[in-house]
């Protein structure tokens, strides 16, 4: 009869224990890399269509500042984004070597399709293949990180900042 309240105890710390959300160990992240970049992502074999230019590049630039900006901050590299750490997975700032990594056709297919369970969403039928490809090109070539300030929606000023304003009106 005693037995039976020590299971039960030991059984509900075990729950617990294995209900505890941590980041993830070298380990599981080299091989759930290997199978993303191998397996679940598409678009591998597929090229950009626009050339590397200054105009493409910057064409880039603002699309991500409508798009993108709430998850990855304007440099693309989670600057002034309160919950980039905090997520689970956490979103990876897009200068890393695990998101340069990928082909330019698998980003592409990652911003068209999302990926899931991340939390990075799907853009199919909201952006043009043309303002995708240029943020991949914009990915490919990101600023230093905090040089283009943070989002102004994560300041608590409701006036507006004059570079999301900047921003906006280059559109």
């Amino acid at each position: 009869m005693k037995t039976y309240p020590c299971c039960l105890l030991v059984v509900w710390v075990l729950c617990l224990s294995g209900c505890k959300a941590t980041p993830p160990g070298k380990w599981e992240t080299s091989t759930i890399t290997r199978i993303k970049h191998s397996v679940t992502v598409g678009g591998k074999k597929d090229k950009n269509p626009l050339p590397e230019l200054a105009k493409n590049i910057d064409n880039g630039r603002v699309a991500f500042s409508h798009y993108c900006v709430a998850c990855h901050g304007f440099d693309g590299q989670n600057t002034g984004v309160p919950f980039a750490d905090s997520m689970s997975p956490p979103v990876p700032s897009l200068k890393s070597e695990r998101v340069q990594s990928y082909a330019d056709g698998q980003l592409k297919w990652i911003v068209d399709n999302g990926l899931s369970p991340s939390g990075m969403p799907a853009s199919k039928g909201i952006l043009t293949d043309e303002e995708i490809w240029s943020i991949v090109l914009y990915i490919r070539h990101l600023p230093a990180p905090g040089s283009l300030g943070e989002p102004e929606m994560y300041s608590g000023n409701d006036e507006g900042n004059s570079r999301s304003s900047q921003l906006s009106q280059e559109r």
